[in-house]
């Protein structure tokens, strides 16, 4: 009778919905919810080993004196505004080229495309750090060498340093952002496109006047999650310069700096201020960007 009645219990239909549901609000409130709200309320205190004090805005204010957190905003707002622009157009582009009728081998160059996105973030740092080393024998000065020119130290220096970053997180996202791209290219019905050319539109008219438009919700989506992730970019910089103190905060970003205070300096409290103004940042520029491309306009 004890296991019919859980039998019962659990097939009732008024019960079973939120059994379905209940995996993901346990996993919700565990690992989102209550880290959230433990981050607000530390961002009010002054967290030492064995003692915390309530401080109120305390936390908010020295944030806004503060010059280098300032200059890991700017850092951030960049590398997003860069990336952004990079790996939304190329993408697009090889993806346009990918889903053509003329190319050969798709299959191969979207697996070598990809591959990178596979590599461990740390691997790729590793990596990229040792290339554009400032020694002699890094590839990237042997190409200098090769064309006359003498070694650069091209982690100490702001255009170079960046110049590393920025070929970084081409190299990983490039292949990704094209596959969002080229699964909204294969959406499109190819009648627009034979009607297009029956009308005698150009390769540049059918993509201005088809591709586009209908790639839209793909190219918000791919907007979104480069934001975020230029938002939240760390450990790419973090493993390039060996750590997380690089010359003149070349590579300092918002997470970086989250970590300094949080980890590095055991500040949790002035931590999680830096988060939630993070978080707020992250919010309101995508919500900005959402409603300038039409994505909360009403139906009429």
């Amino acid at each position: 009778m004890k296991q019919k009645g859980i039998k019962g219990f659990l097939y009732n239909y008024k019960v079973a919905p939120y059994i379905f549901v209940l995996p993901f609000v346990l996993t919700f409130s565990i690992f989102w919810l209550y880290p959230f709200v433990s981050a607000v309320l530390m961002s009010f205190q002054n967290i030492l080993p064995g003692e915390t004090k309530w401080i109120g805005l305390g936390n908010y204010t020295k944030l806004l004196k503060d010059k280098t957190f300032y200059i890991a905003v700017k850092n951030s707002f960049l590398y997003t505004i860069i990336t952004c622009a990079l790996l939304i157009p190329i993408p697009m582009f090889l993806a346009t080229v990918m889903n053509s009728l003329f190319m050969k081998f798709k299959t191969t160059y979207k697996a070598i495309l990809y591959i990178p996105a596979l590599t461990s973030v740390v691997v790729a740092g590793t990596v990229f750090g040792l290339m554009f080393s400032e020694l002699d024998g890094s590839t990237m000065n042997q190409i200098m060498h090769f064309f006359g020119k003498p070694s650069v130290k091209w982690l100490k220096m702001y255009p170079t340093g960046w110049f590393a970053m920025i070929t970084l997180c081409c190299w990983r996202w490039t292949g990704v952002n094209m596959l969002y791209f080229l699964s909204g290219l294969q959406g499109i019905d190819n009648s627009l496109y034979e009607s297009a050319d029956i009308d005698g539109a150009t390769k540049w008219q059918k993509f201005t006047k088809i591709t586009l438009p209908l790639l839209k919700p793909t190219s918000i989506f791919v907007l979104t999650i480069s934001i975020y992730a230029g938002l939240a970019m760390f450990l790419e910089s973090y493993m390039m310069w060996g750590g997380n103190g690089s010359p003149r905060n070349i590579g300092l970003t918002i997470v970086g700096y989250l970590y300094r205070r949080g980890i590095e300096k055991n500040q949790m409290g002035y931590a999680s201020a830096v988060g939630l103004v993070l978080l707020v940042i992250a919010l309101v520029i995508n919500a900005v960007q959402l409603v300038m491309n039409g994505t909360f306009k009403k139906e009429k």
